[in-house]
């Protein structure tokens, strides 16, 4: 399932909003205020699009800067009314165009990195499908990340991992298995909290829904320093 497919069966009452106010609106980017059961949280979920036409649009589901700048200028707005943050990421990583680099796309992600280890209020990333370098990490600095049970995480597909350190891609199987890049290897590494596993589209859907409304209410009852403090040393630690 797509990360707008779980949203529309999580969470309830979703406006949209658009725009970085800097670069323009990128669509491999989605995010706006919804609703998890009484409580108002802010949804940020990576988009690759079903027909060619959104694909093309949205780069696979591999965002541009201005992506990057939405998705901070929206959990800074969450941050500033006290809203939970969840991110659900599918992306084999961060648009590598020419255009890109040239709006700045690495400092967009460090910047949103940056920023997102500083919000006080909790954030949950779910990824869904792929988690590809750094265009995941800026969207999974957050106090809890979980995984769907065949999805993966990485810091570069295994085609590329295996071209840089053997200058050759037919190696890829050996490259996945040496990063370890599989929910199990990672949560055995305590790089990520919990792999998420349902049979049917329902079930996922109240699994996560279950699972996000309890560690939320176990998040809000920290002060703001002892959940940045906690956050920070979840990555510090490595």
């Amino acid at each position: 399932m797509s990360p707008l497919e779980i949203a529309q069966l999580v969470f309830t009452d979703f406006i949209e909003l658009h725009g970085d106010r800097v670069l323009g609106d990128d669509p491999a980017i989605c995010g706006g205020i919804a609703y998890l059961g009484s409580q108002a949280v802010t949804v940020i979920a990576t988009v690759k699009g079903k027909s060619l036409t959104e694909k093309i649009a949205t780069h696979f589901g591999s965002p541009e800067p201005a992506g990057y700048h939405k998705a901070l200028r929206l959990m800074q707005q969450a941050a500033k009314f006290s809203r939970p943050i969840i991110n659900l990421v599918d992306t084999p990583g961060a648009y590598p165009g020419k255009e890109a680099e040239q709006h700045g796309q690495g400092a967009a992600i460090a910047t949103t990195i940056l920023n997102a280890s500083q919000l006080p209020v909790p954030v949950i990333t779910i990824i869904t499908g792929e988690g590809g370098s750094g265009g995941a990490l800026a969207l999974a600095s957050a106090d809890r990340v979980w995984m769907l049970e065949n999805s993966i995480y990485a810091i570069l597909s295994p085609e590329g991992f295996a071209t840089i350190l053997w200058k050759d891609a037919a190696r890829s199987a050996d490259a996945a298995e040496l990063m370890q890049l599989t929910p199990t290897k990672l949560q055995q590494q305590g790089i990520i909290d919990d792999i998420i596993t349902a049979r049917t589209a329902k079930r996922l859907a109240a699994t996560i829904e279950k699972k996000l409304v309890h560690e939320i209410a176990s998040l809000q009852r920290l002060s703001a320093s002892a959940l940045l403090q906690q956050r920070q040393q979840r990555f510090r630690r490595f």
